[in-house]
């Protein structure tokens, strides 16, 4: 009853501040008060308090926009995790295979790599309780790792070439949470950051990244915003302001003036360090929100150019309200604005959540993703950039200034599905149990660079795969098979540079498949960037 108590209070409260700013019909108050308080106390089964006010909250919610939403309390901490960069635990990357966990990497300086947990091991136990063999959801064998700083959990484990299971006490500590997950030389003079998304530690993981890379001779960047879904606006505010002159305009946001809204307009401070450096951002159909904010700034101000498809098209702001039990409503309370004054947020329509999910879908249908004949903007859409008034186009999302289709004919249906069935990762975790060593006395010593010009993929690979794809009731034929060969051949090379170093040898590896890298590459590389740059 007291979350009853502390739900209707919270309804007299907001009831009491609409009265005063008289938009909502007290009536429609008394209303819903009244009918939760008969299910309550008159239906013919006992319910469940915390049920039915989150049951309230969510159908309330489910009537605005597709971007306000309820965060039960139970799931505010591990929803706000990844933005704010860390969270704590025992520290390794795992994966679940034939319902074992397998580790993949250890996180450099955490707890499990100081206690020598390998790459490889599989972890049957913790504490005294059997996670192998009883398949047990990835949530739930992460609930038993994670815990306080501090705390203590024991661990055992199965090794290669070791008898019997080896015992490991782990003291959990505070795991970072990177945002970045590659950079590196594409070329001797353009640099390449991939960001993953916008959270608390991202401008200082990119400021990072980019001191090494003019270390080692870059001159042009290559921003990598490609399935990014968003973060932090103040991230990506930030990260804009490096690039822009004073006085240029990054964004603004118009919304409900209880909310402290109105117009609110940011600009850049003149402190950036990146401003003369010509920069050229990858996006695709999954590029949102803090993205599309950064894409945005970039391209009005004519500072650099996009490259790849329109992106999602979210121009929302939510802001996070906690209620009395810790729980959270991120509820919508503006809209974002390009410096040309382009609204960022696609159409939707209220309480309207399964049209708008398959707005990527409709793309696909009306051939937006895969031809440019397909895309038509109309004139009042259009708008022009603020320094060379180059045309950029407004509805929802950010068009690019060059358009890359989506190449549908790189994965066969047979390597989705054994993608899907995890065949292909099984695969390479078996592989590197066998020859785990040998490779890294081969490799490590080298570079990814020697790597890629020297390590092959042989049918040993195959062979399992295909041992993989019958425990996995995945049917075939021999000719669908070896014509899905060469773009797994290029994955299980990626798979294998990634288990051998970190995350940005794969993306090192498997950017050449990609054509909207391969066209940033050649953008970037162009005298365009630098012209972009100079009418300064």
């Amino acid at each position: 009853m007291k979350k009853i108590a502390l739900f209707l209070a919270c309804l007299c409260a907001a009831a009491t501040l609409c009265a005063q700013h008289a938009t909502i019909d007290q009536i429609q108050m008394q209303k819903l008060q009244q009918a939760e308080f008969f299910i309550k106390n008159l239906y013919v089964d006992e319910l469940n308090d915390e049920k039915l006010v989150d049951a309230a909250i969510e159908g309330m919610l489910k009537q605005l926009d597709p971007h306000s939403t309820y965060v039960r309390a139970k799931d505010v901490e591990k929803t706000n995790e990844n933005l704010n960069g860390s969270f704590e635990g025992v520290g390794i990357q795992f994966q679940m295979v034939e319902d074992t966990l397998v580790v993949i990497k250890t996180v450099s300086g955490g707890p499990c790599e100081k206690q020598g947990i390998l790459p490889g091991d599989r972890v049957v136990y913790v504490n005294d309780s059997t996670i192998a063999g009883v398949k047990m959801t990835n949530a739930g064998i992460m609930s038993k790792l994670r815990g306080p700083k501090g705390s203590k959990v024991k661990l055992g484990v199965l090794r290669a070439g070791v008898k019997g299971i080896n015992n490991f006490n782990i003291i959990r500590d505070k795991i970072p949470v990177y945002t970045i997950d590659a950079y590196y030389m594409a070329t001797p003079t353009v640099g390449y950051i991939r960001i993953d998304s916008f959270g608390a530690t991202t401008l200082d993981e990119f400021l990072t990244a980019v001191k090494k890379l003019k270390e080692k001779g870059m001159s042009r960047l290559l921003v990598d915003l490609q399935g990014n879904g968003g973060g932090y606006l103040q991230t990506a505010f930030r990260m804009a302001n490096e690039f822009l002159a004073k006085g240029e305009k990054i964004l603004s946001q118009k919304g409900n003036r209880m909310a402290g809204g109105g117009e609110q307009i940011y600009a850049a401070d003149g402190s950036g360090t990146l401003q003369d450096i010509p920069v050229v951002i990858l996006v695709d159909s999954y590029s949102a929100s803090a993205s599309e904010i950064l894409s945005g700034a970039i391209q009005d101000n004519d500072r650099g150019l996009i490259v790849g498809r329109r992106t999602f098209g979210k121009g929302l702001v939510q802001r996070p309200i906690e209620l009395a039990d810790k729980s959270m409503i991120r509820l919508t309370t503006a809209h974002y604005y390009t410096p040309t004054g382009r609204c960022i947020q696609k159409p939707y329509e209220l309480g309207d959540a399964k049209s708008y999910q398959k707005d990527i879908e409709d793309r696909l249908n009306s051939g937006e993703l895969t031809n440019i004949d397909s895309i038509h903007f109309a004139d009042s859409l259009k708008y022009e950039t603020l320094h060379l008034g180059r045309t950029v186009y407004g509805g929802g999302g950010i068009m690019p200034d060059y358009y890359v289709p989506l190449d549908t004919t790189i994965y066969t249906k047979l390597h989705r599905e054994l993608t899907a069935k995890s065949c292909i990762n099984g695969t390479v975790l078996k592989f590197m149990d066998k020859n785990r060593k040998a490779l890294e006395k081969k490799y490590l010593k080298k570079d990814i660079a020697f790597f890629k010009q020297n390590y092959v993929v042989d049918e040993e690979m195959f062979n399992q795969l295909k041992l993989e794809a019958e425990k996995a009731e995945v049917k075939y034929t021999d000719e669908e098979f070896e014509e899905s060969k060469p773009m797994i051949r290029k994955v299980f090379k990626a798979l294998i540079g990634r288990d051998l170093w970190e995350t940005s040898a794969y993306y090192e590896l498997y950017n050449e498949n990609n054509n909207i890298y391969a066209k940033g590459l050649e953008v970037i590389s162009s005298d365009e960037p630098v012209k972009i740059t100079s009418w300064k």
